[in-house]
């Protein structure tokens, strides 16, 4: 399931890689990653503040080196590029990399808050292809390999998501990552009929999307690619529409990483 917002396709010789068997592969370390990020903060967290002015944690470079050992493992070849590891000094110019956010909503999960997520995405040729976002605290795992086959793992179980509907017809939830949306996000939301928005953390709010929960999610210029792309995986393979706020295609491997304005919707028709 892939429709208006899917962008490029991957180029045909990387697709020789088995993103499935990849991303089942990640499975078991981002469950368990999850569990210690848990435990680390029940034990309380050593903090520190990097030179961009965002906090990070001892949780943030052990869920870091947890999920990045393994994806070394399963491919040795590609490079990684991680929010706790990048020299933004050093451009970017793979084709194949991979997106690494370890824990997005770093502020949320010093507080004991539970939106904040684990996140890997490997991008090929501008797409990402493939997607896990761990929500420890909420007991919820979202993955995605191709178009059509996103899945949510929750309570033991794993579900297929894609996107349905699950608020009541004729009301339109949207998400915002601040309390009071910018008159530009507010007038973009007004084109399609929003009648309430709730304020999320980090790239949970892409995964809602994908389960039908929220319909719409709309966002000036902010963050890094690696906050974005799991999520975009999840969503847009669920069928989501993502695109720029001026209805460009959304893309990855920009040099200095940076995202663009964003729209992500449930659908075309938001009713429905």
């Amino acid at each position: 399931m892939c429709g208006e917002g899917c962008g490029p396709k991957p180029e045909r010789s990387f697709t020789k890689i088995n993103i499935e068997k990849l991303v089942r592969d990640l499975i078991d370390t981002f469950l368990s990653a999850g569990k210690i990020s848990i435990n680390l903060r029940k034990d309380g967290l050593t903090k520190k503040i990097k030179s961009d002015n965002t906090p990070v944690s001892n949780g943030d470079l052990k869920v870091n080196d947890l999920i990045t050992n393994k994806i070394k493992k399963l491919t040795p070849n590609i490079p990684i590029i991680s929010e706790e590891t990048v020299d933004l000094k050093i451009k970017n110019t793979a084709k194949i990399f991979w997106l690494i956010d370890p824990i997005d909503g770093t502020k949320e999960y010093i507080a004991g808050r539970d939106e904040y997520t684990l996140n890997a995405a490997l991008v090929i040729n501008t797409v990402p292809v493939l997607g896990v976002v761990g929500v420890p605290k909420k007991n919820r795992l979202f993955y995605s390999y191709a178009p059509g086959e996103s899945y949510l793992i929750e309570g033991g179980n794993t579900k297929k998501i894609n996107c349905t509907k699950q608020q009541p017809k004729g009301k339109i939830v949207a998400l915002s990552s601040v309390l009071k949306p910018s008159d530009v996000i507010l007038n973009k939301l007004k084109e399609f009929n929003v009648n309430s928005i709730v304020k999320m953390a980090s790239s949970y709010k892409f995964c809602v999307i994908a389960t039908g929960e929220y319909d719409i999610y709309a966002a000036k210029e902010r963050a890094n690619e690696w906050d974005y792309a799991a999520g975009h995986a999840v969503a847009q393979n669920a069928g989501a529409i993502i695109k720029t706020l001026d209805d460009k295609p959304f893309l990855y491997g920009k040099e200095d990483y940076r995202n663009p304005s964003l729209l992500i919707k449930r659908a075309k028709n938001l009713n429905v």
